[in-house]
């Protein structure tokens, strides 16, 4: 069968699913967007029946410019129809675009009879609501309703949907589209992601290797609220046990985190997405991980950070809600979540700080944090359940 997956993000463990199916006997078009800033995954091809391919150039887009980055992701979306129609597959598989590319590439497929699976990552219509509801923007009010329409037509059109939790699901059932959804939570590559030393190569490099740090690595959006990083850094500081915080990310929260760093007195270190082949040496930097995920998004999103803060045996503490997918998984493991809010860092603070003076506790949650891993992460079964659904797909008309 020829399958076309586009992730326009290039996360690792969607290139890792393309991989699996081409060792199956698939022929495989792996896309991805370049013009989309965030840490990658192996991108390269490697096995007989993958390629790897691209749309969009190297111009970053403008996630501060609204009407801007509307025409760029519009644009984008004319540009994977073109792909589609040059690569002609039996089935393609969608992850994570944007309302506008995802509403053109639905279109296209439509027109071309290509049947097509919905690989749900967040709702976007949701997280558009809460950004009105916070008065971040007088335009989200409107955009949250087009985006929505936008959103649920994309979904009518789809002939399965793969949501990553539960909770999806009631969203579905209110677009009609419950019937034709399976739930297969997200897992992140355990051959690639593996422990390493505390003391490495990359730790070497970045005078980090002896030093007690605090460390965020992925995607950092402002509604994350980002200066609970340096806030939850400061709170160490003065109870006696500073650390160094270092931040792994490029976007808008970098120039936050500067400046409030400064203004607190935190030790921080910056740094720019690194090479995916470079991610478990960045991990296992870090004394204990962190991850951030804001309160009005802990139904409809799952950060997928946290399953490779795990793949990579350290200690994490997450700052989001307690009923997020990821937040369940971190309590397996025997880590702490609390609430992403100021009032929750001294408590917050206090576990961390046991944490890190008790290295044989922070051994035994980050062998922990791997187990836990190597149990819930098994690629077989998810490969399996993904081929059954585009088998089943690709062998019905297309709608």
């Amino acid at each position: 069968m020829r399958i076309l997956v586009h992730d326009y993000s290039g996360h690792p463990f969607q290139a890792q699913l393309s991989r699996e199916l081409a060792r199956r006997g698939h022929d495989v078009v792996h896309s991805t967007c370049t013009a989309y800033v965030s840490g990658k995954g192996n991108l390269a091809g490697d096995i007989p029946g993958l390629r790897f391919v691209t749309i969009g150039d190297s111009t970053a887009l403008r996630k501060d410019a609204y009407f801007r980055r509307l025409r760029q992701e519009t644009l984008l979306g004319l540009e994977l129809a073109r792909q589609v129609q040059r690569e002609r597959p039996d089935v393609a598989l969608l992850s994570n675009l944007p309302i506008p590319v995802l509403v053109v590439a639905a279109a296209a497929l439509r027109r071309l009879r290509i049947p097509w699976v919905l690989w749900h990552q967040d709702v976007t219509a949701v997280a558009l609501k809460s950004f009105a509801a916070a008065d971040v923007a007088k335009s989200m009010g409107v955009a949250a309703r087009v985006f929505g329409a936008g959103e649920k037509w994309s979904a009518r059109r789809a002939s399965a949907i793969v949501v990553i939790a539960e909770s999806f699901v009631r969203i579905h059932r209110q677009w009609g589209t419950s019937g034709k959804v399976t739930v297969i939570p997200n897992w992140a590559p355990l051959d690639e992601i593996v422990p390493v030393s505390r003391a490495n190569a990359w730790s070497d490099e970045q005078g980090l290797s002896g030093v007690r740090t605090l460390l965020y690595s992925g995607t950092l959006g402002l509604k994350h609220n980002p200066e609970l990083l340096v806030r939850l850094a400061e709170r160490l500081r003065d109870r006696g046990t500073p650390v160094r915080l270092v931040v792994v990310n490029d976007g808008p929260a970098v120039p936050v985190l500067r400046q409030a760093a400064a203004a607190r007195g935190v030790d921080l270190t910056l740094l720019p997405f690194q090479p995916y082949e470079r991610l478990p040496e960045v991990l296992g930097t870090g004394d204990l991980l962190v991850v951030l995920l804001a309160a009005d998004a802990g139904e409809f999103s799952v950060p997928s950070k946290t399953l490779s803060y795990l793949c990579a045996g350290r200690p994490v503490l997450g700052l989001m809600p307690a009923d997020n997918l990821a937040s369940q998984l971190l309590h397996q493991a025997g880590s702490a979540v609390f609430p992403p809010e100021e009032s929750s860092l001294d408590e917050a603070s206090v576990w961390v700080q046991e944490v890190l003076l008790d290295p044989a506790r922070a051994e035994s949650l980050g062998k922990e944090s791997r187990a836990l891993a190597e149990r819930e992460f098994a690629l077989e079964d998810c490969a399996s359940r993904f081929e059954d659904i585009l088998r089943a797909v690709g062998r019905a008309p297309a709608r």
